[in-house]
């Protein structure tokens, strides 16, 4: 059951993200809210807040999903 929501998760997210796309409207995608969030233009301490966070979920992905833990 919990695979229909995830399916139903990325189909929505993949039409919300094509539609800002499309539209052009500044501001209203995924990566320029993340840049906004962080702060990654003007803050120093936003980029490496991104950075380390980033890095860390990613390498914490990656041993999730390769020895199958955590």
């Amino acid at each position: 059951m919990s695979w229909i929501v995830w399916i139903l998760w990325t189909v929505l997210f993949a039409l919300f993200e094509t539609w800002a796309l499309i539209n052009r409207k500044e501001g209203d995608t995924l990566s320029e809210n993340t840049r906004r969030l962080f702060r990654i233009r003007t803050s120093k301490a936003g980029r490496a807040v991104f950075t380390v966070g980033w890095l860390g979920f990613s390498g914490w992905f990656l041993l999730h999903i390769l020895t199958e833990t955590m």
